[in-house]
């Protein structure tokens, strides 16, 4: 403990009007330091105890300035028979690259590169991974290459990919490809298939198919990167996306061709693009072909496949994709239920959806307030504002947990009725508030302006009192219909009161 309070005075001294400097000018304390006291020869005195690295680190860590943290890094080397080991160059870089002192931390990796400890290469990607973030991503690139002449080790496919990714996630393809240049010239080694895909991916995702063909072609000529099922799956995604539905099949042919079997994955992928494309039936034709080539459909191929009949209105179609799913063996969760429901919902059929809802609650199938908010919906279309507002009242004290939606999909539908039903608009404006729930800005502006275009003025300004409690402030039409409305019916103090409400809020 004596030890710990003699370094934090030698660091109060010396750093409280220090400017910034990096490591490599730093050494000792620029400011003089008191004369120490005189010894005495007292039997009891004792010795300071020596620093561990464990130490040392827990005192860099707890620093809140760059300068003091390497104040310590540096006086700990003062003692006899110290070096820094790994975990002590782990945390000053960690904590340097943080604060974005990114020259100190070039320093440190300097002084690495002299030691002779034993040093892991997820320093590094650490580093990275900062210096991305700060758009400093030829740094990013000269961090990966510090990585074997420090490490004293070739850079791992973690290392490598963590890299690829970075540059990629940032856009700077140039680089990215210069990167994979680089690592066979000056590393000598070749990006393999799981390298490569990063790129496919990335152009996939931009809809650049041509590029990404044209890095699978790279591939076919490597001798260690040639195309496996990921890369083919993501091609077929790419196509599907941009409305390419035959060369994708052609693809899915091609694979097969090659003796590379398809998963679920790729069965989905074509399912999902079929759907989406108004191909219903052909995305039917590859959930029979998965069945009768040995591949089992899960829940996700089923479910797609019900999404696309549910928008192209196919309700019976619908149910018996779900009876399928569950005939065999598959049991429905959440995302099958809730398709199925809001199918049902648009057809008219909302007391069947509701069933629904109870069949779940039977089943344990744990669901979050998706499907009751679909039937919120339907509901208030139909009109049937009581029973929607029923269950907002006795859902949460059943375990259901409803979210700010649940209570503005059924207040958005009061609130078009107009006049008809500002007392339920209340209420449910009141049960919201009541349990931690803000409608959007747009609604309780809305809000106010209905209450007041019905006469509603009490309601009004009891409805504006509770909303500017929990921060929410008028726009000027919804202030002005207020404030007109209650000047219309001569209540000049209840105008004061809210201008005071609003002016404290």
């Amino acid at each position: 403990m004596k030890l710990f309070l003699n370094l934090h005075r030698r660091l109060s001294s010396s750093s409280s009007s220090l400017p910034w400097i990096s490591p490599l000018q730093y050494r000792k304390p620029t400011t003089p330091l008191p004369d120490p006291p005189p010894q005495t020869s007292s039997p009891l005195q004792r010795r300071s105890k020596f620093i561990t690295h464990a130490s040392a680190i827990t005192m860099i860590k707890r620093e809140k300035t760059p300068q003091r943290a390497l104040e310590i890094f540096n006086m700990v080397t003062e003692q006899r028979g110290f070096n820094h080991n790994h975990s002590t160059y782990s945390v000053i870089l960690y904590k340097l690259a943080k604060w974005k002192k990114f020259k100190a931390v070039e320093a440190i990796l300097k002084q690495m590169s002299f030691d002779t400890c034993k040093f892991e290469e997820g320093i590094f990607l650490n580093l990275m991974i900062q210096f991305s973030k700060c758009s400093l991503h030829e740094k990013t690139l000269e961090i990966f290459f510090a990585i074997q002449p420090i490490v004293r080790e070739k850079p791992s496919l973690k290392a490598i990919s963590t890299c690829l990714n970075l540059l990629i996630e940032y856009g700077q393809v140039d680089l990215a490809r210069n990167f994979l240049v680089e690592l066979k010239r000056r590393l000598d080694l070749k990006p393999n298939t799981c390298i490569f895909n990063i790129l496919v991916k990335y152009h996939c995702k931009k809809g650049d198919m041509d590029s990404a063909f044209e890095v699978v072609e790279g591939m076919r000529k490597a001798e260690v990167s040639y195309p496996n099922l990921i890369t083919y799956s993501t091609l077929m995604g790419g196509l599907c996306n941009t409305g390419k539905l035959k060369e994708a099949i052609d693809l899915f042919e091609e694979m097969i061709s090659k003796d590379i079997l398809p998963d679920t994955l790729t069965y989905n992928i074509l399912i999902n693009g079929f759907c989406r494309g108004g191909k219903v039936d052909r995305a039917k034709n590859i959930l029979d072909f998965m069945r009768k080539n040995g591949c089992q459909p899960n829940i996700f191929n089923y479910t797609a496949l019900m999404n696309g009949l549910s928008k192209d209105g196919r309700l019976e179609e619908v149910k018996e994709v779900f009876d399928e799913m569950r005939n065999s063996g598959l049991e429905a969760d959440v995302v099958g239920y809730t398709t199925l429901i809001s199918c049902l919902c648009r057809a008219g059929r909302v007391d069947d959806a509701v069933d629904l809802l109870k069949e779940m609650k039977l089943k344990e199938c744990k669901a979050d307030c998706g499907p009751y908010n679909v039937v919120f919906g339907g509901l208030c279309r139909e009109g049937r504002f009581e029973v929607a507002m029923e269950m907002l009242e006795r859902l949460p004290y059943e375990g259901i947990h409803l979210d700010k939606a649940s209570y503005r999909i059924v207040l958005n539908f009061l609130l078009k009725e107009k006049e008809k039903e500002t007392e339920r608009a209340v209420y449910v404006l009141s049960l919201m508030l009541g349990r931690g729930f803000v409608p959007h800005f747009g609604t309780s502006n809305e809000l106010l302006i209905s209450f007041c275009e019905a006469g509603k003025v009490v309601d009004a300004t009891t409805a504006l009192y509770r909303l500017v409690e929990k921060g929410f402030k008028p726009e000027y039409e919804s202030w002005f219909q207020l404030v007109d409305s209650v000047c219309r019916e001569r209540k000049f103090v209840k105008i004061f009161s809210l201008i005071d409400e609003l002016v404290t809020a």
